[in-house]
């Protein structure tokens, strides 16, 4: 119910007609992804695969079962807060990803990856908007566009970390960067920002 909830206010942020039901389309059995993504460690993402032959293209979005369920538990439609944001932006991404597609498809307009990364982190900032707006009307949430800046800010400076290290000559450059990025994906938010300011 919830990715529909989201589909829904998408579609209504943007007035685009909603042709097609994300639950259609949603994967939550990682072994029924294609092999080449099945190993893959998301929570969320779009599967795109074109038929030559067929002049067609298929899409799936996988979203994982333990996401859902926390979403079902502390549902962020009702009251977004701390607790549920980072899974309800993940769901949110993996729908403004599947709405961006079905769309610019609808049109027979190509889509970038890039252009849907762009959509979907716009649309985390303005359907949070939206819903701090519904669920407390009488507050500004001022803190998403300060939080945004906060986040682009820090993955700017961990990517610009990142890109002289692989730049660094030497062959085992890009495994130190491996080592060092699977590290971080394991770490707290707050070890996050440390190791980033550590190595600015």
């Amino acid at each position: 119910m919830i990715l529909r909830q989201l589909q829904e206010l998408i579609g209504g942020i943007y007035d685009v007609p909603l042709a097609h039901d994300v639950y259609d389309f949603l994967v939550t059995d990682r072994g029924r992804l294609p092999a080449a993504v099945r190993a893959g460690a998301s929570d969320e993402q779009l599967i795109v695969a074109a038929d030559a032959d067929a002049d067609a293209v298929g899409v799936s979005l996988y979203l994982d079962p333990g996401l859902l369920a926390r979403l079902t538990a502390a549902d962020p439609m009702r009251a977004l807060h701390e607790g549920n944001v980072q899974d309800y932006c993940t769901a949110l991404e993996g729908v403004s990803h599947f709405v961006y597609f079905a769309w610019n498809t609808g049109h027979d307009k190509a889509v970038s990856l890039h252009e849907l990364e762009l959509q979907a982190e716009i649309d985390k900032y303005v359907t949070s908007y939206w819903l701090l707006r519904r669920q407390l009307p009488a507050r500004f949430p001022a803190e998403l566009r300060r939080l945004y800046r906060s986040a682009s800010r820090y993955a700017e400076k961990f990517c610009r970390h990142l890109e002289r290290s692989l730049s660094a000559p030497g062959r085992d450059s890009e495994q130190q960067v491996l080592a060092e990025l699977r590290r971080f994906y394991r770490l707290s938010d707050a070890r996050k920002l440390a190791h980033i300011e550590r190595h600015d």
